[in-house]
């Protein structure tokens, strides 16, 4: 049962990653993308899992240390929980990054990607995003800035 949860959770984010990467203006993708609701079913699992193994969990979190960390994720339902936890933040900062994108106009064939990374790799997929977002709003306040000064002629 354990194993099945643990699938399940990536199961249930996946419909949300792959409207963002593959109809990503799709009028309807901005509209789930934008509801934080998307994790809740991801929330249900990892509570299926985590309550069995509150004990550890609490121990893990209350007063962590690698040790206890260690010690809950030895536990099926303490690796699935995390697992699922996992999933359903990267979803939220998957579906934040997507906004943001559009927000800032860059461009799907550039978030595609990146949001694939994301899924993987999630803390790298963030990096490269923040440095593009910086450097997206640096060349719009840029452009804005020359807009607006006088002409040398």
């Amino acid at each position: 049962m354990t194993e099945f949860l643990f699938n399940l959770s990536f199961y249930l984010a996946s419909p949300i990653w792959l409207l963002m990467i593959f109809a990503p203006n799709w009028r309807p993708t901005a509209r789930i993308a934008a509801s934080p609701l998307t994790v809740i079913p991801i929330l249900a699992v990892y509570l299926t899992m985590a309550i069995p193994v509150f004990p550890e969990l609490w121990a893990a979190v209350s007063s962590p240390s690698l040790d206890g960390f260690r010690d809950l994720t030895t536990l099926a339902n303490g690796a699935g929980a995390v697992w699922a936890q996992v999933i359903a933040w990267d979803l939220l900062l998957g579906q934040w990054m997507f906004l943001q994108s559009r927000r800032l106009g860059i461009h799907p064939l550039v978030m595609s990607p990146l949001l694939v990374l994301t899924i993987l790799l999630s803390p790298i997929g963030l990096l490269i995003f923040l440095a593009l977002r910086a450097a997206k709003a640096r060349s719009a306040t840029g452009v804005e800035d020359r807009a607006v000064q006088p002409s040398s002629y």
